[in-house]
């Protein structure tokens, strides 16, 4: 959940945080992660919006299509009922929610969740709910049960954590009651229905010293996974699997829009790498929830460049996002106030996902931390025009070659390290690079190669 304004002011703060000489975390830190995370993909799954029914029955009868096409985490966005009480729009904000302990009756009942999780499981799938501790609907219980849980002004009044979600009221985590009553409600959907972890609202809202106490109580009772929607280094200090990488997004954005070229990625790489811990996942993506209703579809950012920028997504260290909708090429912004079924049609995308889920999923070159294949740089003689790598190995290598323009490229590859055989994932074709090799590439296209 966020705002335009929240995004940019954050993303100035980050920009700014890692830019300080000595805001260094990557050289003190070794995260443990679950190891069914490392070579997976995550699949944002919005219930309102995925079927005309908009509950867990419906969704559940997709189970198998995203199975077959390599999803490996489902995140499930709030399961919670919503606030009435200064709800925008006729169904209100996923994110405004009433009652901690409970399902949203639209969604169905909580043995209907229960069994969407274990049939989830029995597909190989691992499932993760979204968890909104910074603020409550105004209509939540505990308003008038615990009204010195939450924020107040000068005056006393109740206050919303920023002044455009005037339908949420902010908690104030300096509670101690609050943080033993949040941690417990956390710890019962793990207990009562077996999910696999959470992805954290707005997480750096939340006092870090809170995540690093609650989260290992969650860890004795089962392997979770814990995504939080920040993008600070110091989530990963002891608590968080992945965080955001919205830099990468919005450069993403600026480059499809010919604001930004190539090279650029280059930079800001350079800095997560001396900024984060170095096995740390940064969670990649062309689009969300948020993305989709606010900043508009990949296809209005990204346009003819959207693809291009998904197989980027999929192939360059980090975790791996997909939203509801993308396997069909979604071009439309889902309302997020009220009901509006994402169009499905036939899943023109589902291939081409299938292939990068399938490669991320088999591939230990595709490590989401750094327990894979190291990454490694290929110049080319128009680097700010053609974007090439290699995720390497002992024996192997994935070389991706991607044109991050509109334009017609023909470049020549310098160096030696991605010299050898290959076979490239969406056209099955065989070639072979040596030193000194002339690529070319249309507009946007993209390569990914395997080595034989």
């Amino acid at each position: 959940m966020k705002t335009c304004y929240l995004v940019t002011a954050a993303l100035t703060v980050l920009l700014l945080t890692l830019s300080v000489p000595g805001a260094t975390y990557a050289q003190k830190k070794t995260i443990s992660h679950v190891e069914w995370s490392r070579n997976a993909t995550i699949y944002e799954v919005n219930i309102r919006q995925f079927t005309p029914e908009g509950t867990f029955k419906a969704f559940e009868k997709h189970l198998p299509r995203l199975q077959s096409m390599g999803v490996g985490i489902l995140w499930l966005m709030p399961i919670n009922p919503l606030g009435v009480k200064e709800r925008k729009g006729s169904l209100g904000s996923y994110y405004s929610v009433r009652d901690y302990m409970a399902v949203n009756p639209e969604y169905g009942t909580l043995q209907d969740f229960k069994n969407l999780v274990k049939k989830a499981h029995e597909l190989g799938m691992k499932v993760i709910v979204d968890w909104v501790a910074n603020h409550t609907s105004w209509d939540n219980k505990l308003i008038t049960e615990h009204p010195d849980w939450y924020k107040k002004d000068e005056k006393g009044n109740i206050v919303s954590p920023v002044a455009d979600w005037t339908d949420v009221a902010a908690l104030d985590f300096s509670n101690v009651e609050l943080r033993k009553y949040m941690t417990d409600a956390l710890v019962y959907w793990v207990k009562q229905t077996d999910i696999d972890g959470y992805r954290c609202d707005v997480a750096g809202m939340v006092p870090i010293d809170y995540w690093n106490k609650a989260i290992p109580r969650l860890r004795k009772i089962k392997p979770v996974f814990m995504l939080a929607e920040d993008e600070s280094p110091k989530m990963h200090d002891s608590a968080f699997d992945a965080t955001y990488a919205w830099n990468f997004h919005h450069i993403m954005n600026n480059i499809a829009k010919g604001k930004k070229s190539a090279d650029k990625i280059d930079s800001l790489y350079a800095v997560e790498n001396k900024s984060y811990p170095a096995d740390a996942y940064r969670m990649r993506f062309t689009s969300n929830h948020d993305e989709n209703s606010w900043q508009g579809t990949e296809y209005e950012r990204m346009g003819d460049a959207a693809k291009t920028f998904a197989v980027f997504t999929f192939t360059f260290p980090g975790i791996p996002l997909v939203y509801s909708g993308q396997e069909s090429a979604m071009n439309k912004r889902l309302r997020f106030f009220d009901k509006d079924t994402i169009p499905w049609g036939k899943y023109p995308l589902d291939p081409f996902y299938t292939k990068l889920t399938g490669l991320k999923k088999i591939n230990p070159l595709l490590d989401a931390g750094n327990k894979g294949g190291s990454f490694v740089k290929i110049p080319t003689t128009n680097d700010k025009a053609v974007y090439a790598f290699l995720r390497k190995g002992a024996k192997d290598k994935i070389f991706v070659v991607l044109n991050l323009t509109a334009s017609e490229q023909s470049v020549q590859l310098t160096g030696n390290e991605f010299a050898g055989r290959y076979t490239e994932l969406f056209s099955g074709k065989k070639r072979e690079f040596n030193p000194g090799e002339l690529v070319k590439l249309t507009g946007w296209q993209y390569f990914v190669f395997t080595s034989e």
